[in-house]
């Protein structure tokens, strides 16, 4: 019984060493072969989980094993029931959570109303330039038209009105 507490305690730990320490090196250089580990598809089947609850079980097997006078079925059982414990609560306090931050560079046009930006290309009264406005960390030049109907040059601030039909309709800001 101890060398199966020790081999899921020992095989948790090295599986734990080297995702970590060689993780995407292996994944790089043999190009994609261990995606299947990872095991899309129910979030509770992640491999951090499945192995974290792998290894405390070899961990608590071994204490129990040693310290208590348990009869093996007994020490298997309650070491079975600490894993699945133990599983849970990394999923539900690490893995969860972490699924739910994910972040996002995407944005819409249609939430660009009321953002500031500048003229890259010079938009005529009746026509088109471009703009260049600040979205999330990052940048994006958009098609825009005058929402006043009149001229704007290059360099001029701006302030996105309205979007329709792919364009930012804007009108020249001065701030100072």
């Amino acid at each position: 019984m101890e060398t199966l507490f020790m081999s899921c305690l020992i095989g948790g730990i090295m599986y734990a060493l080297v995702s970590v320490i060689f993780g995407d090196w292996l994944g790089q250089a043999l190009d994609g072969a261990l995606d299947f580990l990872s095991l899309d598809g129910h979030s509770w089947l992640s491999p951090t989980a499945l192995v974290g609850g792998i290894t405390v079980f070899g961990g608590a097997g071994l204490m129990l094993d040693r310290y208590t006078s348990f009869g093996s079925t007994a020490i298997v059982m309650v070491a079975l029931l600490i894993a699945l414990l133990a599983g849970t609560a990394v999923f539900f306090l690490y893995i969860k959570p972490m699924e739910q931050s994910e972040n996002s560079i995407a944005f819409s046009l249609n939430g660009m109303s009321g953002m500031l930006g500048d003229v890259l290309v010079p938009i005529p009264a009746a026509g088109y330039g471009e703009v260049m406005v600040k979205v999330g960390a990052g940048f994006t030049n958009q098609i825009a038209a005058s929402f006043d109907g009149v001229e704007i040059a290059s360099g001029a601030r701006v302030v996105v009105v309205e979007v329709k039909d792919s364009t930012l309709y804007v009108s020249e800001v001065n701030l100072s």
